[in-house]
Order: C-alpha cells, then sequence, then structure tokens
C-alpha cells in the first residue's frame, strides 16, 4: 500500500520543493533587446575596465618617459611613474568594478563642499 502512493507524494513533494525555490529565487529582469545583449555586457565590460587598467599604466610611463627627458633622470622618472600609473590603473578598475569607493561618496555632503 505505501508503494501505490510514493509516487504521488513525491509529486506532491517535488511541486512544494519547486514553489518554495521559486519563491525564494528573484526575477531576473529580461534584457533589452534579446538575449544576445547578456553576452555582449560582460565582453564590454571587460573591454571597458582592461583600458582603464591599460590608460593607467601607458599614462604613468608616458609622464615618466616626458620628466626623463626634461630633468635627464633616466630611467628613474619612469620607473616611478609607471609604478604609479600601474597603481592608478588598479585603482581605477577597482572603482569601476564596484569594489572601492570614491572618496566623495564617503564624505559627508558638507565636507564635500568645504564647509
Amino acid at each position: 500500500m505505501s508503494n501505490r502512493n510514493q509516487p504521488d507524494d513525491l509529486d506532491r513533494r517535488r511541486a512544494d520543493l519547486e514553489r518554495a525555490l521559486a519563491a525564494r529565487t528573484p526575477e531576473k529582469p529580461e534584457a533589452e533587446g534579446g538575449g544576445k545583449t547578456s553576452g555582449l555586457g560582460g565582453f564590454g565590460n571587460a573591454m571597458r575596465l582592461s583600458s582603464e587598467f591599460i590608460a593607467g599604466v601607458l599614462g604613468g610611463a608616458l609622464i615618466g618617459w616626458v620628466l626623463d627627458e626634461l630633468a635627464g633622470t633616466r630611467p628613474w622618472g619612469m620607473i616611478v611613474f609607471l609604478l604609479l600609473g600601474f597603481a592608478a590603473g588598479v585603482l581605477n578598475v577597482m572603482r569601476s568594478a564596484g569594489l572601492v569607493q570614491d572618496i566623495d561618496a564617503r564624505l559627508p555632503k558638507k565636507d564635500r563642499d568645504g564647509k
């Protein structure tokens, strides 16, 4: 007798579990323009983050090279500013990814205005 009720009991428990999971899982908004934009969104985000990092490193190297040419301090300006550019690039990537807040976002409004 218990063998006959077992499939019905399993179906009922499975349906209960599906309802419970559906209630706990937040619904994801549909991507505008179809499903292809979700793949491009990740690629676009990766390109943005990598370009911000590369811009920081190249900017630091350029400033170091110009400083070395003007002051005749080869290679120290390039080394120092390349390292500073690397640090700035990492900080920019972390800010863009949302892992680090801007200093202005943490300050109260009265301190931002300088009053």
